[in-house]
Parts: structure tokens; C-alpha cells; sequence
């Protein structure tokens, strides 16, 4: 099949030189002047002005993406397989939807194994890191079932349908093998990782939510929402900017079953008080007292919630956490009492603003817990108990500002080096800039090192985030960012100095080059780098974009573990008891755009440098982005022609 292709693709190619020869000839042969005055006098037909190399084209994209899939099955990466055959089924379906099911069935296979491998070395290292610190932090992982189905379900309702029939055979399964291990029953019951088919759920309604699809987002969504999971709150915080009335019903119903459920505990009020409080903040505790958060925008609690709905939510929080206390040895809830406590002393205040008749039994709870409380969260010192909950009309630098009083009356210079660290990490996600001046007090020179490098990337951020170009440059040049880091805020802010000053843009381009090629030859950030700026410098001098490209595409040959996707700039605060990490997608670092653009450009150039990657996952990368910017070519064009 492979050898057949390649001949196919040969013949095509030739036949490609063959015509340009024999267009050049045809258009070399007319008198200059006759050209230039045939051009304004006549009308081209839309036949004649067509690409004649159109077709040609896509047949050579279809072979390249036949021959792709036949490949991928012999993939060692189960990730890699599946998404190879997933993305080939999505660029085929135009020309060939019968085949593209058939892909899109081998890929959901590839799937399901790779997810289940991925799910296993993620519970074993969240382990490790809960023995070790406390806590855990993760970034997340490719879903690969979720992947396929987003794809799939989008082309075709009836196969997605069946792929989430599949996914609720997954869900039997994992309860069944759950009831066996007391260890998995509780991990089953953990509102922040909830099983395999309700994430991938949520994941295919959040994305045809973010597409204005709420219908359809609504079908997928609906049966995960019987659970009260981080996920699912998630959704519906975003279901309610698009319309309040479908997702405060469907809130309220998560109320009444969660108070009726007697495996819901303390973390689960605290999810469920995000969605009123804290839409984009999810803050949950280890038995053990350690504070895990997760934080996906900025976005600030509505102003429009019902009085009704918030009534709910208070009701059924007291519901349970004043359930009677099981001996420590008994407790089998995810927070433990430690949890129950911090979750309690953390709500308690708007308790008192909303609903002060519950105040004084939750308070007896409170003090039924005490015994076995540390003298730090009794006295309400822990940094977390109001991250996000500050009351509307304080000032939002009060965060850092009780960071900082904790820090001038603690004795004990470990805990004191902490509140100063947590007071420049709260500055520093608004932005500000004494961030940096809050860091130069910790007196640990690991922790203070640690902080540093967090806060100047978060500045970095910040300041691309406003769109402030020569910001983002200055603190790139002064701060103690990673190399990567300041390859992405130089490319970045190239980007956004494109249009406005586009020589300024390519100086800075070509700083960023100087930067990447300080990364070691055999680090795979190296070629990342060097992808990120050449997608930046296409835009404005194609020919040096193409060079820079071919130094990229040298520089993942060299380097084990660059894949060409998932690209993203991270940072982490990783202490004991709590961590932080800002993570965010780079589609800069990613081949798809910069491949699309190059195929556009000259498409059999394209081909020529996606062929001289070794590794399977990049040279899938690029030619699937090849074919796909080929395949929907013709689409493209018809709808603009179609346009008034």
C-alpha cells in the first residue's frame, strides 16, 4: 500500500512539472504588450481563471493522507496513533466520508488504549506527589478518546453517538472495578477527577459551547451533569453567559441531588460554591490539610444571580457539612476533617452575609473540629481561606495586602518567607509590578528563586495579555524567565507589532532566533522555539520564514521528544502544602499553522520539508496540516465567491 502510494505521489508530481512546463511555455510565448493589453479588455471566465493545478493537488493531498493513516497503525505512540488517524479522518471527510468512518473507527481504538495507559502513569504520579508534598500538580494530558469524538461528532451526530455509547460502557466498567478496591471507591467518589467517559463529555460540550452550539452542547453534557464534578460546574458557568435560565436549572437540580447523596462531602460544597463565587476558581483539600487549586480565566462571580438559586446553594451546603462527624478512623470523605474545617472557616463569612440563621450551627461544627486543627488555621492565617471570595467593594490588592500582614507579624521565618511569597504570586496574576519587589524580602534563596522565576513569567503574561508589546519585551530582557519563555514573549510581541511597526517585529524575530539557538541541540524546546518564530516571520518575510523553518525542522531531527503539538508555556510554585502552575496553549509552537501557511505558499515545497522529519509525530503533524490546507481549498473558495 505504502510502495503504491508513493508511486501515485511520484506520478503526481511529475505530472505537476510537466504542466508548470507547459504553462510557462504558453504564457512565454505571447508579446509582452499583446499581454498587457488583453488583460484590461478581457473578462476571465471562471473556468479559465481556476487553478489548473487545483485538482492535482488534492488528489496528492487525499494520497498523502491515505498513506499517513496506513502508517499510523504501526505507531509505538498510542497517542500519536490515534490522533494521526483521527486528523486524517477529519481532513478526508470531504472527499471521502465512507473512508474517513472507517479511520475514525481505528482511531477510537488507538484511543481508548493510549487513554487508559495515560490515565494509569497519572494516578501513579499524583500518588508520588501527594506522599511526597501534600498535594499535586499535573499538567493535563492529551485525551485522546475526546479528541476523536470532538472530531467525529462534528462530522457525523450518528458516529458520535456511538462513540459516546462506548464511553458509557467505559463508565460501567470503571464503577464495577471500583467496588472492588476500597482505594478506587474513594478516588471514584472525588468531585476533581471525575471517571474517563463524564470528562470526555464535558470536554466534547465545552467545545460546541465555545461554538455557539448549545443545543448540541446540551445533548453531551446532560447525563455528566448528574455529578457533581469540577468540570461540569465549569460548564455551567459558561452555559449561564450564554443563557443564565438552562444553567441555574440545571445548578439548582445539582443542589438537590448532592444534598440527598451521602457520599458528597465538604469538597464538593466547595465546588459547587464556584459557580456563584468563584466561576473559574476551583479550590478543594487533602486529608492531610493541603490546598489544591485550579484556576482557568480571570473571570469574576456574575451580578445577576437569582436570590432563589444562591438560597439553594446555602441550604444545601449546610445540608452537608453539619452531617454528624464518622471518627477519624472511620472518615472516608476526600478532605478529611482538616478539609471539612478549612472548607467551613472559608464559606462561614458568606454564610453570614446570605445566611445567617445556619451561621451559629456551622460555627459549632467548627469548634467540634478544633481539636484537631492547626494553631495556624484556627487562628485563620492560611493564605487560601479567601483566595477569590474578597467581597466586591474591597479593593482586589487586599489579597496581597493580607499576604503581607502575615508577613510582618510572623515570627517563624519559614512561614513568613511563605506569605511573601504568596503575596508577590497574587501581584503578580493582577499584573502589578512590586510583585518583583515582594519576592526580594523571602530570605530563602530557593524559595525567593522559585517565586521569581513564577512572577516575571506571570508579568510576561500579563503584559502580552493587555497587548503591551514593549512591556512584555522589557521584562522578557530583565526577568529571570526560562529560554523558551523568552523566545515565546519575543515572538509574541512580534506578533502583535506586525501591523503597527513590522521592522520593529522582525528585529525582534531575529532576537528571538539568537535566543533559541542557545537551548541545547538535543532539547526539543530548541526546535519548538524555532517553529514559534518562523510562524511569526512568514507573515511578514516569507523567504526568511522558510529558512528558519528548515532550521527548525534540523533542530527536532536532533532532539528527542518534539512532537510538533500540544505546544504550551508553563510555570510552576511547587511548595510544601500548596502549589501553583500557569499553563497556557502556544499554537505558535505548533506545526499545523506554519505547515498550512507553507502548502499555501508552494505546496510541493511543503511536502519536500515535511518528508525530512524523522520522527513520526512531527512529519504526521506536517503532513496532515499540508493536506488539510489543500482539502478545504476548494471549500474556502467557493464560500468566498458565495458571499455578497
Amino acid at each position: 500500500m505504502i510502495c503504491r502510494a508513493l508511486a501515485l505521489f511520484g506520478t503526481a508530481l511529475c505530472f505537476v512539472a510537466l504542466t508548470l512546463s507547459i504553462h510557462a511555455q504558453s504564457t512565454t510565448t505571447k508579446p509582452a504588450a499583446q499581454t498587457e493589453k488583453a488583460r484590461p479588455a478581457a473578462k476571465p471566465s471562471s473556468a479559465s481563471s481556476a487553478d489548473p493545478l487545483a485538482e492535482v493537488r488534492r488528489s496528492m493531498a487525499v494520497s498523502l493522507v491515505l498513506t499517513l493513516a496506513d502508517e499510523a497503525r504501526g505507531f509505538r505512540d498510542g497517542v500519536l496513533a490515534a490522533r494521526v488517524q483521527a486528523r486524517a479522518a477529519d481532513a478526508l471527510w470531504e472527499a471521502d466520508n465512507e473512508r474517513a468512518r472507517e479511520l475514525f473507527r481505528r482511531a477510537w481504538e488507538s484511543a481508548d488504549a493510549a487513554d487508559r495507559e495515560t490515565l494509569r502513569r497519572q494516578e501513579e504520579d499524583r500518588r508520588t506527589q501527594v506522599a511526597l508534598t501534600g498535594t499535586f500538580v499535573q499538567v493535563s494530558s492529551p485525551n485522546m478518546r475526546a479528541e476523536v469524538l470532538r472530531l467525529s461528532a462534528r462530522r457525523d451526530r450518528t458516529l458520535g453517538e456511538e462513540f459516546l455509547a462506548k464511553l458509557d460502557e467505559v463508565k460501567k466498567q470503571d464503577d464495577e472495578n471500583a467496588t472492588t478496591k476500597d482505594e478506587s471507591a474513594l478516588s471514584r467518589l472525588d468531585p476533581t477527577r471525575p471517571g474517563r467517559s463524564l470528562a470526555e463529555r464535558l470536554q466534547l460540550a465545552q467545545s460546541l459551547l465555545a461554538e455557539d452550539e448549545v443545543e448540541r452542547a446540551l445533548q453531551f453534557a446532560d447525563p455528566a451533569l448528574n455529578s457533581v464534578t469540577m468540570q461540569g460546574l465549569y460548564f455551567l458557568a459558561n452555559l449561564r453567559q450564554k443563557n443564565p435560565k438552562l444553567a441555574d436549572e440545571r445548578y439548582v437540580a445539582m443542589l438537590q441531588r448532592a444534598a440527598l447523596d451521602p457520599s458528597t462531602d465538604a469538597n464538593t460544597v466547595s465546588l459547587l460554591s464556584s459557580y456563584i463565587f468563584t466561576p473559574s476558581l476551583f479550590i478543594t483539600v487533602e486529608p492531610k490539610g493541603g490546598v489544591n487549586s485550579s484556576r482557568f480565566s480571570q473571570d469574576t462571580a456574575p451580578t445577576d444571580m437569582l436570590p432563589a438559586v444562591r438560597g439553594a446553594f446555602f441550604s444545601a451546603a449546610a445540608q452537608i457539612l453539619l452531617r454528624p462527624l464518622p471518627q477519624p478512623e472511620q472518615d472516608r470523605s476526600t478532605n478529611g476533617r482538616t478539609g471539612l474545617y478549612f472548607i467551613i472557616a472559608r464559606l462561614l463569612p458568606l454564610f453570614e452575609q446570605y445566611a445567617p440563621r445556619l451561621s451559629a450551627n456551622l460555627r459549632a461544627q467548627m469548634a467540634a473540629l478544633s481539636q484537631d486543627i492547626s494553631a495556624d488555621l484556627r487562628n485563620g492565617k492560611n493564605e487560601w481561606l479567601k483566595e477569590g471570595l474578597a467581597p466586591e467593594d474591597e479593593s482586589s490588592g487586599n489579597e496581597v495586602q493580607d499576604a503581607l500582614d502575615i508577613a510582618g507579624r510572623e515570627s517563624n521565618p519559614a512561614r513568613r518567607n511563605r506569605a511573601y511569597a504568596m503575596a508577590a504570586l497574587a501581584a503578580a496574576r493582577r499584573g502589578d509590578a512590586r510583585a518583583r519587589d515582594y519576592t526580594d524580602k523571602i530570605d530563602d534563596t530557593e524559595l525567593r528563586k522559585a517565586s521569581r522565576a513564577y512572577v516575571d513569567y506571570e508579568l510576561v503574561n500579563s503584559a502580552l495579555n493587555r497587548k503591551d508589546a514593549q512591556e512584555a519585551v522589557r521584562l522578557a530582557r530583565t526577568g529571570e524567565i526560562t529560554t523558551i519563555q523568552r523566545v515565546w514573549a519575543y515572538s509574541e510581541s512580534a506578533g502583535l507589532l506586525a501591523k503597527s511597526n513590522p521592522s520593529r517585529a522582525v528585529e525582534l524575530l531575529e532576537e528571538a532566533v539568537t535566543e533559541a539557538n542557545r537551548i541545547g541541540a538535543s532539547d526539543a524546546e530548541h526546535a519548538r522555539a524555532l517553529v514559534a518564530v518562523a510562524t511569526q516571520m512568514f507573515q511578514l518575510n516569507r523567504a526568511r520564514g522558510w529558512e528558519i523553518m528548515a532550521e527548525a525542522v534540523k533542530a527536532s531531527n536532533s532532539a528527542e521528544g518534539f512532537t510538533g503539538e500540544d505546544g504550551r508555556v508553563t510555570a510552576r510554585f511547587v511548595t510544601k502544602g500548596s502549589a501553583s502552575m500557569s499553563s497556557s496553549s502556544v499554537p505558535g509552537f505548533d506545526l499545523a499553522g506554519i505547515f498550512a501557511s507553507l502548502a499555501r505558499d508552494d505546496f510541493n515545497r511543503a511536502v519536500e520539508l515535511a518528508k525530512e522529519f524523522k520522527s513520526e509525530a512531527p512529519r504526521a503533524a506536517a503532513t496532515i496540516a499540508i493536506a488539510r490546507a489543500v482539502l478545504t481549498e476548494k471549500r474556502n473558495k467557493q464560500a468566498a465567491s458565495a458571499s455578497p
